[in-house]
């Protein structure tokens, strides 16, 4: 079982624990996934995969209409994404990942968060490595790899939803209008005469795609294709450790800072609390547009932050079996196979719809569509046989309904685990 070994010093560098949430980006969690040697001196890091060294770089490309429609990141800059362009059969194809990023849900972290690349295009990379489902290469991306290709980056902090503002302390709540100002962009670009489209997005972003799925489609004209990739979202309403629910009450927050709730499916909120709207497993079952849902039995983020996050666990009992699955007694283990059957069990009736797709691997991992080793390799994970890249071909493109679940933990063998390991 491959283990990919991440240090502490590594993960001090890109993360950090805010308000009792291990907190970093999709795209640093990438690169952190991507350090094959673990090998640190002073503050650097050697042995990124050949695969980020090979990869397409993509400029960063900030919206200038953004600003007249009041849609800007947390400290009020304009947000951006990076655009490659499609060619040949692929042309008049789009693809649209949203990034992720974790959430802010109070005023302290969102000031935090505003000094970063998840709160101001000031701090966004100018170019970023377009890997997995975004790579170029045929031999990488066999279904999507000559599409018009976009990351819209995420500076929001509330899975591009919220609509509000805090004049007091700087802060502008304003996802929603991010996620049209971005559409309203790439449409002038292009997107409108799209004869496919695909939205998708991880941790967050995977999140985001499950919310905004339906509105994706509803730009388009019935004859285009249109359906949803949601990879890493599919967060629970779960009990921790201590039996509190420390996500839920971190999603309260987010809601209610945000003024996340008006831009909610109707479907839900005209029954549920806007709390219980944000999370995905109230709202899948109503999404109209065919869905794709890709996740881990095992969410590496989940364990760290909804169900073993220290503010749950203050005598450390969890410690060392949240950095490392292999550490975990026998009693520990079976509270994640409980988490695997809520897991499951969330899933049941969207899994009926013969227009959607699922793909559940036993794994310890968290966003498997960006980083090349987990999409499409020569040792990727597989489910019966069936790597996650050509089991989302088969699904978009309607060659074969694909509702894969794995064995429960610790048959798949062919698993990229992360393992987070002390300096």
């Amino acid at each position: 079982m491959k283990l990919l070994l991440v240090s502490f010093v590594v993960l001090t560098a890109f993360g950090k624990w805010v308000d009792g949430f291990l907190e970093f980006n999709e795209t640093e969690l990438y690169q952190i996934e991507n350090y094959r040697s673990g090998n640190v001196s002073n503050g650097s890091v050697y042995g990124i995969s050949k695969a980020y060294d090979n990869a397409l770089m993509v400029g960063l490309t900030l919206i200038q209409s953004a600003r007249a429609k009041g849609a800007v990141c947390l400290d009020g800059t304009l947000p951006g994404y990076h655009l490659h362009r499609g060619y040949g059969s692929g042309a008049n194809s789009w693809l649209i990942q949203l990034e992720g990023g974790g959430w802010c849900n109070n005023v302290r972290n969102c000031v935090y968060r505003k000094k970063t690349r998840r709160g101001s295009s000031w701090y966004m990379e100018k170019q970023i490595a377009f890997t997995g489902i975004l790579s170029n290469k045929a031999q990488e991306n066999p279904d999507f790899f000559n599409w018009n290709r976009v990351k819209l980056r995420y500076c929001d902090g509330a899975s591009f939803t919220g609509d509000s503002e805090n004049k007091a302390a700087g802060l502008q709540f304003r996802g929603q209008r991010i996620w049209l100002a971005a559409m309203d962009d790439l449409m002038s670009k292009g997107m409108r005469h799209a004869h496919q489209a695909l939205l998708s997005g991880c941790s967050a972003g995977g999140l985001a795609s499950i919310l905004h799925c339906d509105e994706f489609r509803d730009f388009f004209p019935r004859t285009t294709r249109v359906k949803c990739l949601s990879d890493a979202g599919l967060f629970l309403d779960a009990v921790d450790v201590s039996g509190g629910h420390t996500l839920r009450n971190l999603y309260s927050g987010v809601v209610g800072l945000q003024g996340v709730q008006n831009n909610l499916p109707r479907i839900c909120t005209n029954h549920l609390d806007p709390t219980s709207c944000f999370f995905p497993q109230n709202i899948i079952r109503q999404v109209r547009t065919p869905l794709f849902i890709l996740n881990a039995a095992y969410d590496s983020w989940q364990i760290q932050s909804s169900l073993a996050p220290p503010s749950a666990d203050p005598h450390g009992h969890w410690h060392d079996c949240r950095l490392n699955h292999a550490k975990c007694s026998a009693s520990q283990i079976r509270f994640l196979q409980g988490f695997r059957n809520q897991v499951l069990k969330a899933v049941r009736g969207f899994s009926m719809s013969k227009q959607n797709g699922l793909f559940i691997n036993s794994c310890f991992a968290h966003c498997q569509t960006e980083r090349q080793d987990t999409w499409f390799a020569d040792d990727s994970p597989v489910v019966g046989n069936k790597a996650i890249a050509i089991a989302v071909g088969d699904w978009y493109f309607d060659r074969s309904g694909i509702k894969i679940v794995d064995c429960p933990y610790p048959c798949d063998k062919t698993c990229h685990n992360l393992v987070f390991q002390r300096a």
